[in-house]
């Protein structure tokens, strides 16, 4: 079975639930929509919530968010195939895989395009206090050129997309923070998505990002909720 779930933020014990009630095992998958909170705090502390995921009887596969550092920029991951697509894993922690963007993956026989990444809104805070941010939180100019590439071989015509932050159109602003200035936060990445959004071909959109729970026509934003990867 393939799970989904949205932004966990290093804390795990929703997940941990989750696969003691429905008995899962360690060939089941449950997708994180974008900040897991596993690259974020360093080595030391990262490890130990790696092993605290290990440890669990499911596949973790995690897409970008904006509260974590990218795998391919950390010495330890390397690349394999993995449903037809590029992932970076860890040998210490081969059951926690995260997606490369643009990569096209079959999973339960869909044909499965990532776009991770996002603005983080907190940043000046982040900055002043020291928390993690990283400058590469956004999808590069490459990144998006990747992207595109791939959906032009797939000829605009796929049937999930993974991504962390939404197209622009479909921002629930009803849960915007009410102290953020709104035209003060770069919307770059959910411009480039709201592109991509109105040329695709797709059947179902899932994203994360603003810890809320909502339903839009074929796109759904997940936080706490757990749902069986599909079309419904």
């Amino acid at each position: 079975m393939i799970y989904i779930t949205g932004d966990t933020h290093g804390s795990f014990e929703r997940v941990e639930n989750f696969c003691q009630r429905f008995n899962t095992k360690n060939d089941d998958i449950m997708i994180i929509l974008g900040d897991a909170g596993i690259n974020f705090s360093g080595p030391r502390y990262d490890r130990l919530k790696k092993r605290q995921l290990e440890e669990l009887p499911i596949t973790i596969f995690a897409i970008h968010g904006n509260h974590e550092q990218r795998p391919f920029t950390i010495e330890s991951y390397k690349e394999q195939v993995w449903n037809g697509g590029m992932s970076y894993y860890e040998e210490e922690f081969p059951s926690i895989l995260f997606a490369k963007d643009g990569e096209v993956y079959n999973l339960n026989g869909l044909k499965t395009i990532v776009m991770g990444g996002a603005y983080s809104i907190d940043k000046a805070y982040r900055l002043a206090y020291g928390y993690g941010w990283w400058e590469d939180e956004q999808p590069s100019d490459e990144i998006k050129k990747y992207v595109e590439e791939q959906l032009e071989r797939e000829a605009w015509d796929v049937d999930v997309v993974l991504s962390h932050t939404t197209p622009l159109k479909y921002e629930p602003v009803e849960v915007f923070m009410s102290g953020v200035d709104q035209s003060k936060v770069d919307k770059s990445t959910e411009n480039w998505l709201d592109k991509i959004e109105d040329r695709l071909s797709y059947k179902k959109w899932y994203c994360g990002h603003y810890h809320t729970e909502k339903k839009i026509d074929n796109l759904e934003i997940m936080f706490e909720n757990f749902d069986e990867f599909g079309l419904g």
